[in-house]
């Protein structure tokens, strides 16, 4: 299960607007690299859904997620937050075991 709070949804749907992209769906990911093992990548896609992609609905947002990542992502939820240095997404991630400074790239055990 991938899960969006309130605050990640809002400010998706500010960004969705923004760029006059409104049916496209949120596109998570996982890749090789970054200052840990793995990093996070978020996008949207307007393109079709591929086979083995799982989509997850969350306020009403689309959120899709190929199989490869899904065995990193399973559990995140994706958070927005502010403060006075600016704003950002945040992946509350329990498969993590470890976490740069930076909050994007992580390790996972095994």
């Amino acid at each position: 299960m991938i899960q969006l709070s309130k605050a990640a949804a809002s400010e998706i749907k500010r960004l969705q607007m923004h760029r006059r992209q409104s049916q496209a769906k949120l596109r998570l990911s996982v890749r090789a690299g970054g200052c840990a093992d793995f990093y996070y990548t978020i996008d949207f896609d307007a393109a079709t859904i591929s086979q083995g992609d799982r989509v997850y609905d969350c306020h009403q947002i689309q959120v899709v997620v190929d199989s490869q990542s899904l065995n990193y992502l399973t559990g995140l939820t994706l958070d927005y937050s502010e403060d006075l240095m600016g704003g950002g997404f945040r992946f509350h991630n329990p498969n993590v075991v470890e976490s740069c400074g930076c909050g994007n790239s992580f390790r996972v055990s095994g």
